[in-house]
């Protein structure tokens, strides 16, 4: 079975703002296989994190992985994946959406939380994004 890990970070600067994803994808033992830096363009801040969440999961998926373990720092977006909040932003639920059927693709997934401090990697890469626009 293929383990992933997955960090992702959307940022905007402003809200809406030019914006920017980033992900990285490590293996088990926490060796980087994959990283991604996207500029979205104007956009707000939880309409990137959920892009970066999508964008995540969807190389996991193209990379094989079977079990998936994901990484966020946005609380209303981890907490809407797990049920705990509702989706009340119209702009949000296509995306969320999105996120649930990709998740049904693995054979065991879990989402969670981090602080921002704790998400550096991908934080970097939403801002390199945003910054070589």
């Amino acid at each position: 079975m293929k383990k992933l890990i997955i960090n992702s970070d959307g940022a905007a600067r402003g809200n809406p703002g030019p914006a920017g994803i980033g992900v990285t994808i490590k293996d088990e033992k926490g060796a980087i296989v994959r990283e991604i830096a996207e500029y979205l363009g104007e956009t707000t801040n939880n309409q990137a994190e959920y892009r970066a969440l999508i964008a995540g999961l969807k190389a996991a998926v193209e990379m094989g992985a079977e079990e998936i373990r994901a990484f966020a720092d946005s609380e209303l977006i981890v907490k809407q994946i797990k049920g705990l909040y509702k989706v009340k932003n119209e702009g949000l639920r296509p995306l969320f959406e999105e996120v649930k059927g990709l998740l049904r693709k693995f054979k065991s997934c879990n989402i969670t939380y981090v602080p921002r401090e704790m998400n550096k990697e991908a934080d970097k890469l939403a801002n390199k994004a945003i910054d070589e626009a």
